[in-house]
């Protein structure tokens, strides 16, 4: 009876099973490896495998040549041949004159991309291999895109296409059930590889197993964005590279400027402004949604842009009265007896910030508890308008508070200041 064995998957003839996928086509293939029994009595066993195990039968031709007690064109025709597919080998009994009449029998379907070892006419120990192909996910060169090919393994798929001098990655998808990483083609790691993940190298020393499950045997728990690729190492190992991925929205705020605008103010002289509503800085909120591999950031996209607060523009009051010229009147030699004291000092030689000091203590802006009295040099409002000013006299500026104290002076001296006139002269 003829027995299943596992071996190293042998490849036929050259192997560039590597083509750009064009469309997608469901080959039926085998999905379980068949032993024959042992002993009549024994029933046939399957052993279920990974996507790469397929099911050989013994078909009933094969089965007839143990009841068969027949003719000699009956037993010329009988021969036994190997079958691998996918790696699965089976030695088998066969009437079949051709490997294309061999492999119908069997089951074993082979599509347009799928590669077999030998055509034409079976001989006695022929040995057949059929690889189907697969669509597998791959990073070339750095752009993304799906191929075709035969290889059984990771390292033979990465091999494959390495002879072409490009730089390759298989690239993992997500399975529907648990988030597990799987390869779209379920190529298994083969001999010693290296994990690398969160900057460390975790190393298999003889892994035959699919990627998801060396990563579940290593304790490595893939977050739902996290990318699993296949790469050949500089040493010749398979590495496993895990990159962590975090795609967060980020919001930050950011001042947006007010305006400003003048308003004119005709009881206020030129150089007078004052704020009639302060300006207030506005708010602009950005939400960007920001993609970090690994701790570094490789996007950044705008989600929302918006003044969330808006600004309060700025209004002033300016004048627009031109100030009058100040004149200064003439001063006598000599003053007459009974006239104002002068100290026959002009008005500018004078110690203003002195009369100042003594009469209001130096604030421009001050009041006389009876009201009557304004400024600096505390004039009277009737006094304040004689020499040519406008408004209260505290509302003035120091300069023209000066200005109109020394016209008055001019006029009618220092006795405008009966007690504080004397500090003029100091």
């Amino acid at each position: 009876m003829p027995r299943m064995r596992h071996v190293p998957p042998p490849v036929p003839g050259h192997l560039d099973g590597w083509s750009p996928v064009q469309f997608s086509t469901l080959i039926p293939g085998l999905s379980a490896r068949t032993r024959t029994p042992s002993s009549p009595d024994e029933p046939p066993t399957t052993d279920h495998r990974s996507g790469r195990a397929r099911i050989l039968p013994i078909t009933a031709a094969a089965a007839a040549l143990v009841l068969a007690g027949g003719s000699a064109a009956f037993a010329h025709a009988q021969k036994t041949v190997t079958l691998d597919v996918n790696g699965e080998i089976a030695e088998l009994s066969t009437f079949a004159g051709s490997v294309e009449g061999f492999l119908a029998d069997q089951g074993v379907v082979v599509g347009d991309r799928d590669l077999v070892s030998q055509t034409g006419s079976l001989r006695e120990g022929s040995e057949i291999v059929v690889r189907h192909a697969h669509q597998v996910s791959v990073s070339v060169d750095g752009q993304e895109t799906s191929v075709w090919t035969t290889a059984l393994s990771a390292d033979e798929a990465l091999d494959s296409l390495a002879a072409r001098g490009q730089s390759v990655a298989l690239v993992a998808s997500r399975s529907a059930a648990g988030g597990r990483p799987e390869l779209a083609l379920d190529l298994t790691l083969r001999g010693p590889a290296d994990v690398l993940v969160d900057g460390t190298t975790l190393e298999v020393a003889d892994a035959d197993a699919s990627v998801a499950q060396v990563l579940g045997e290593l304790g490595v728990v893939l977050n739902a964005l996290d990318r699993v690729s296949v790469v050949q190492g500089d040493t010749g190992r398979v590495q496993v590279v895990v990159n962590r991925v975090l795609v967060q929205d980020v919001t930050s705020t950011h001042e947006v400027a007010f305006a400003s605008t003048t308003q004119q103010d005709a009881t206020r002289y030129t150089d007078q402004k004052r704020t009639l509503t302060a300006g207030v800085p506005g708010v602009r909120t950005l939400v960007e949604r920001v993609t970090t591999v690994d701790g570094v950031e490789s996007a950044r996209v705008a989600i929302s842009d918006a003044v969330t607060q808006a600004p309060v523009d700025e209004v002033l009051s300016v004048g627009t009265k031109a100030r009058p010229v100040v004149t200064k009147a003439p001063t006598t030699s000599a003053p007459a007896t009974g006239s104002p004291v002068t100290a026959g000092g002009s008005a500018d030689s004078l110690n203003w910030a002195a009369l100042a000091k003594c009469e209001s203590g130096g604030n421009p802006t001050i009041v006389s508890s009876t009201g009557k009295y304004h400024g600096l040099y505390q004039f009277s409002v009737s006094t304040w308008q004689a020499v040519g000013g406008a408004g209260l006299p505290s509302a003035a500026s120091a300069d023209e508070q000066t200005a109109r104290a020394k016209m008055l002076y001019n006029r009618s001296g220092a006795g405008q200041w009966p007690h504080c006139g004397k500090y003029l002269f100091s």
